[in-house]
């Protein structure tokens, strides 16, 4: 049996259009509360949400769903998909659930699912939940029915899961850091956490209001932290995004950090303090430059498909503890076993104030690669990877890179896309070999 509903991160969708609408979101609910109680009597499961208004109305369909299904639930509230995680596992609870399109606009939103252990379930959990999606109800009896409470401190407990993750001596005394919540699910809660940890903290991205999330703020949107960083002199930007498991990350000079070169500077700082990493886990798109500086340090990089479903897979694998893409999807699981932009910026943060430097000199000598990336529409039934004129222009790009640069085609897996990217130490270079193949492809629909 094939997924019908769940993608790569759960379900998602825009809302009032199938699969997000409430009559299903009911069933969906209903569905796993089903199969929760294959193995679990009375089952209590988490929700939290971000900071879409549209959060309201599935929120409610969960509850009933699992309600009806003999399954207690606990609402948390606006909380990030981190923190769902943490609570999930702290709270004993059989699973946790997030309603979230993470950096999606406010018109979208999704339902994905933690386990008990605050991680993310096999491909055969979610065909078990397919399968009882296509069969009928079978609603508890009013004696079975489930109960709903709501964890009044679940934003505060989370705060201090996120200070644990660095030593008790570690503080931001001193540091002005500007604090981009993307109107998200981390409005209420990063802010806190840096300044709690002794920073003096200045908020932007702060001020949800159901429609704004991700709007012109948040990790990807970068810019509007650059200019809050300049405009009040600070010494440094966080940026998260609706979610708050995107990180990206500006300095004193408006500089902006993307994740690739954030996991570089979390890896090099651990090797510094004496810290084995046998290895790093980055994607397809991760920057040439990161996988060459990683080879300097004598660290074994491994590309993964894009996504943090595959980069945790990989880490799993390889039993190592640290990956990432450049969106700032960061994952260190030896203090989450899940994806956490504040997680990840603390770790930042602490390497720069334990080494005395600012990232700018942590990362001396990384300097990326330009990449160009031109999407190429397909017409209809034109099958891209058989082209003979894009293995030709291909071929000739490859020789022409060499050792300095490389080329990564792939299909979107959303729209009939081909993403031809080409990276290379001289810009124009890639601009020319990316071009060179986007013509082939295109040349063969006239």
């Amino acid at each position: 049996m094939t997924r019908q509903f769940f993608g790569t991160d759960g379900i998602r969708g825009t809302v009032g259009q199938a699969p997000i609408t409430p009559d299903f979101v009911l069933k969906l609910a209903h569905a796993v509360g089903r199969v929760l109680r294959r193995t679990e009597e009375r089952p209590r499961v988490l929700i939290g949400k971000d900071t879409r208004i549209s959060g309201y109305m599935l929120e409610s369909a969960l509850e009933s769903g699992f309600n009806s299904a003999g399954v207690d639930v606990v609402l948390l509230g606006p909380v990030p998909t981190p923190a769902v995680a943490y609570l999930t596992r702290a709270q004993r609870a059989s699973l946790g659930v997030v309603i979230s399109a993470s950096h999606n606009p406010f018109m979208d939103n999704g339902i994905k699912f933690f386990s008990a252990q605050g991680t993310k379930l096999p491909d055969d959990w979610e065909l078990a939940v397919e399968e009882a999606l296509a069969q009928d109800p079978v609603w508890a009896d009013s004696a079975h029915l489930g109960k709903t409470r709501r964890l009044d401190d679940a934003a505060g407990r989370y705060i201090e899961f996120c200070k644990s993750t660095c030593p008790s001596p570690f503080t931001l005394k001193g540091m002005k850091l500007v604090v981009d919540s993307a109107h998200g699910a981390a409005y209420h809660i990063a802010p806190d956490v840096f300044h709690e940890l002794g920073a003096e903290v200045i908020r932007i991205g702060c001020s949800p209001d159901g429609l704004n999330i991700n709007e012109g703020v948040g990790a990807t949107h970068p810019e509007a932290l650059v200019e809050a960083v300049k405009a009040n002199k600070a010494d440094y930007g966080v940026a998260l995004d609706g979610d708050a498991d995107r990180l990206q990350m500006v300095d004193a000079d408006g500089r902006l950090y993307n994740g690739d070169e954030l996991l570089y500077l979390i890896a090099k700082d651990r090797l510094s303090h004496g810290h084995v990493v046998p290895g790093v886990v980055g994607t397809l798109m991760t920057n040439m430059a990161i996988e060459i500086a990683f080879g300097h340090l004598a660290v074994r990089f491994v590309r993964a498909k894009v996504g943090d479903r595959y980069v945790l897979e990989a880490l799993e694998h390889h039993g190592w503890t640290l990956g990432g893409e450049g969106s700032g999807h960061l994952l260190v699981l030896d203090r989450h076993t899940t994806g956490d932009g504040l997680v990840s910026a603390l770790q930042v943060l602490q390497a720069c104030v334990g080494s005395g430097k600012p990232m700018k000199q942590l990362l001396d000598g990384v300097d990326l690669f330009p990449q160009t990336l031109i999407n190429v529409r397909l017409k209809p039934g034109q099958d891209w990877q058989a082209s003979a004129a894009l293995k030709a222009a291909r071929a000739e790009a490859e020789k022409a890179l060499g050792d300095d640069g490389r080329v990564l085609i792939r299909a979107s897996g959303t729209e009939p896309v081909v993403r031809v990217m080409v990276e290379a130490r001289d810009a124009n270079l890639a601009h020319r070999c990316a071009q060179s193949m986007a013509d082939a492809l295109t040349g063969e629909q006239a």
